[in-house]
């Protein structure tokens, strides 16, 4: 899987890893979806890390679509409600 960290670049996440990935990615969903600042922090932190940690960088001139996008590390709550809210108009998250 291709993830994208936002402001820092892309990596791919072997499938053996995404099981981690995607759990942490509900973390972080969940965390928006109930407005907890610090759960969402904590959330995101560790979603980056493990993608950092298990992800191998991809070249600036890799053209493989993102799969996955993740906010950039100093992301604030409200920030990423607003970045989704512009995603979906029908206002889902």
């Amino acid at each position: 899987m291709i993830v994208r960290i936002l402001g820092e670049g892309r990596f791919d996440v072997p499938e053996a890893d995404l099981p981690v990935i995607e759990q942490l990615d509900e973390e972080l969903l969940d965390a928006i979806n109930r407005g907890d600042e610090n759960e969402f922090t904590g959330a995101l932190k560790d979603l980056i890390i493990q993608v950092r940690h298990v992800g191998t960088p991809l070249p600036g001139e890799d053209i493989q679509p993102s799969e996955l996008v993740v906010p950039h590390a100093d992301s604030t709550l409200a920030e990423v409600r607003t970045l989704l809210a512009e995603e979906d108009p029908a206002g889902g998250a």
